[in-house]
């Protein structure tokens, strides 16, 4: 009986680690979620600058006269 006390102690022992790591991965998995989502945000933010860079510099470009 002590074996299968003994067994039966670190098997929760183990599955309550388990539980812990799997918890900690959640959160840090909704974290960088939330970040990725932020990076993405800033990408769009960034390119949408970009292309309007880049037609205010047409514009100017096609007002120099060529000769």
């Amino acid at each position: 009986m002590a074996a299968m006390d003994h067994d039966l102690t670190s098997l929760e022992q183990r599955l309550s680690t388990l539980l812990a790591h799997t918890r900690a991965l959640r959160a840090a998995n909704e974290s960088l979620r939330s970040e990725l989502d932020a990076a993405r945000e800033t990408n769009r933010d960034l390119s949408s600058r970009v292309q309007q860079a880049s037609a205010r510099l047409d514009a100017l470009l096609a007002k120099i006269p060529t000769e």
